[in-house]
């Protein structure tokens, strides 16, 4: 199966992964209470599938699915956007 979006979602890693930001960072510009560590967002979310730099995963409060973005090294994950 031909995956259409796999070029763009490289250049996406690449840009994402090049400097790595702090979750200070990622605050500013997400929110607080938008931005996640490994044990946080698996405590929020339950994780359906990896398509890096994207995760597909549905909320646990109120099943509602969506895509998370995330940075590799420090692994943080941000920006849910429902879907």
């Amino acid at each position: 199966m031909e995956d259409r979006t796999e070029g763009i979602r490289r250049a996406l890693v690449t840009v994402v992964n090049r400097d790595p930001e702090e979750r200070e960072d990622f605050e500013k510009e997400y929110g607080s209470n938008d931005v996640f560590n490994t044990e946080e967002a698996t405590e929020k979310f339950e994780f359906l599938n990896f398509m890096a730099p994207f995760v597909i995963v549905r909320r646990n409060k109120d099943g509602v699915k969506g895509i998370l973005m995330f940075q590799d090294r420090p692994r943080y994950y941000f920006n849910f956007q429902e879907s």
